[in-house]
């Protein structure tokens, strides 16, 4: 299996394949705050001759921060309040999209600046625009370069890394592999930095529970925001939306190819495609309200059902209908998310009820289910 990454993330480039790539703060941004700009031109290299090849190409690139806190003089990186880090942002992602610019142009290839906030991707009307603005740049030949509009982002309303940014593009996109350059080359058993034992998982067929522990929330560098929970994050998003993700490392120049030769890194595998709009439902990062179900709900909903207010145990937080809400069996895990289609108030009075008795609790002629199937996606 390990052989045939070339096949599974759609290297060689074929012009019906669609690759996102994520560059974090570490590999582009050197520790004295300077762009590593013989690195970043190897892979700029590597992204022109797969898209002169026919594959279509999209960038999430992070390194704003970094380059506005030099040339701002900040402490930290630019991290150490939340407004320095929209000042640095400010500051350096002008630099950024410069050298972005500058070394596709040098290959005759146009770059377009695309900034985003949590919220152009989690409302959907939003979302959809942005996919659209997406697929017509690909569409043109060009390679965006997209990353968090940071000088606009809060600590309450923001990705926080641009992993799982990577992935809410490449399902937007549509894409067929993401691939994440990192400062680690893989998921491992144990951290590798503490655990001598520790090795690397070239594969990972289905994410479940016991992968996600191997994950150390810590980023290596110090300078970016990610660690491997939120690649795994990323990795459940992309692979739910019918996209391999890979994590390889960036520590050498054309690290496409090198991934290439050696086949060190670990792959996720792709999912079955759902359907455009339950991918964006699967995706999201935010949600309003959590509902608890009963054993024979959750049994139902992974038949394929709609959620019926008997089956519903607990509810909490405010919402309204059409809001986004998670739905968790007894044991708290989350198995599945939709559109609410009662609000949270509504939704207290009938949990528990039988359907032909919510008319008369709400004082009007009920809705079949409180979270439908058709607006509703297993997790």
């Amino acid at each position: 299996m390990v052989a045939d990454l070339s096949t599974l993330t759609g290297f060689p480039a074929s012009s019906s394949k669609r690759l996102i790539v994520k560059v974090g703060s570490a590999l582009l941004v050197a520790p004295d705050g300077s762009v590593r700009r013989d690195w970043l031109a190897s892979l700029v290299a590597e992204l022109a001759t797969r898209r002169d090849a026919g594959q279509q190409i999209a960038v999430v690139s992070s390194g704003a921060i970094a380059l506005g806190a030099r040339r701002l003089g900040l402490a930290k990186g630019g991290r150490a309040t939340l407004e320095d880090a929209q000042a640095a942002a400010a500051v350096g992602q002008i630099a950024l999209s410069q050298v972005w610019a500058d070394l596709l142009g040098d290959h005759g290839i146009a770059a377009a600046q695309m900034l985003v906030t949590l919220g152009d991707l989690e409302d959907r009307r939003r979302y959809l625009n942005a996919a659209a603005t997406l697929d017509r740049l690909i569409g043109l030949g060009a390679i965006p370069v997209v990353n968090e509009n940071d000088s606009v982002a809060t600590e309450e309303i923001r990705f926080g890394d641009n992993d799982r940014l990577a992935a809410r593009i490449g399902q937007a996109a549509r894409a067929d592999a993401v691939v994440l350059l990192s400062d680690i080359d893989g998921l491992y058993t144990a951290n590798p930095h503490s655990d001598p034992d520790a090795m690397l998982v070239p594969l990972v067929e289905m994410l479940d529970a016991k992968t996600i522990a191997m994950a150390d929330a810590r980023s290596a560098s110090g300078m970016g925001s990610g660690g491997m929970v939120s690649k795994l994050q990323a990795a459940q998003i992309a692979t739910g939306a019918g996209a391999h993700l890979a994590i390889i490392s960036g520590r050498v120049d054309s690290p496409l190819t090198a991934w290439m030769e050696s086949k060190r890194g670990t792959l996720f595998l792709a999912s079955s495609k759902r359907g455009a709009r339950k991918d964006w439902l699967a995706g999201r990062l935010t949600v309003k309200g959590h509902l608890v179900v009963d054993a024979g709900a959750a049994h139902a909903l992974r038949q394929g059902r709609s959620l019926l207010p008997a089956g519903i145990t607990a509810t909490s937080g405010a919402y309204a209908r059409g809001d986004v809400i998670d739905i968790a069996d007894a044991d708290g895990h989350v198995i599945a998310r939709g559109l609410a289609q009662y609000d949270s108030s509504d939704a207290e009075k009938i949990i528990g009820k039988r359907s032909e008795d919510v008319a008369a609790l709400l004082g009007g002629a009920p809705r079949a289910a409180i979270v439908h199937r058709d607006h509703m996606v297993l997790l």
